[in-house]
């Protein structure tokens, strides 16, 4: 055997983590031990980055003044999307959406300023270096489920508002909040979707084959 290949049961775990991943919004005040956390920021920085930019910063929030500031953002973005969502305005609004006063740690996952000068892939798709700062996120989010903690990504609040609140240079934009910490248990399906607001589509109807629309796997309909 290759001594680079992974064996079955690895191979089996990162599956499973990818399976059981949750989007969490409950959380036990537990602290997060530094060396985990640091651990999960490792992963996050070796993420994929359009032309190995690493165009993500995070900032971590241990000011608790600061993230009862950032909790009211949040409430007045989850007040407003309500109000734009019209007949599902009730329905949205029994969800909970986030845990930022509960969670043990609070990250905002940041894209740093001065992206325009980077050309290298970004020439005709500017916005991959978002796509690489979503990866780092996903990093953190599948080596924090297989540590046992749980990850809740928040992007309910104005982006101009946080940026200024976390004092981030001009040109830098607040992408993510990330709340993290220990849980009872993980969800056994996604929230929004055993709450009903949406379901897992069919991975039949999400994969093409040469031109739009045309299934790649399982027979045309």
């Amino acid at each position: 055997m290759n001594p680079r290949d992974f064996t079955a049961e690895e191979i089996e775990a990162i599956y499973r983590v990818i399976r059981e991943r949750r989007d969490m919004r409950h959380f036990r005040p537990d602290p997060v031990d530094p060396a985990v956390l640091r651990r999960l920021l490792w992963a996050a920085h070796h993420a994929p980055s359009v032309g190995f930019t690493q165009p993500w910063r995070f900032i971590r929030i241990t000011e608790r003044s600061l993230r009862e500031r950032i909790h009211v953002l949040v409430e007045a973005e989850r007040l407003r999307t309500a109000e734009a969502l019209g007949e599902r305005k009730d329905e949205f609004s029994r969800l909970k959406i986030e845990g930022i006063r509960e969670c043990a740690e609070l990250l905002a996952a940041v894209l740093t300023d001065g992206r325009e000068r980077q050309v290298f892939g970004r020439r005709t798709l500017p916005e991959m270096d978002l796509a690489s700062l979503a990866c780092a996120i996903q990093n953190i989010w599948l080596a924090a489920r297989a540590e046992g903690l749980g990850m809740g990504w928040v992007s309910f609040f104005d982006p101009v508002a946080l940026a200024r609140m976390l004092e981030i240079p001009p040109g830098g934009k607040p992408v993510a909040l990330l709340c993290l910490g220990h849980v009872e248990s993980f969800y056994p399906r996604p929230l929004l979707e055993s709450a009903g607001w949406e379901q897992r589509r069919d991975l039949e109807d999400m994969v093409f084959e040469n031109r739009w629309n045309r299934r790649a796997f399982g027979v045309e309909g």
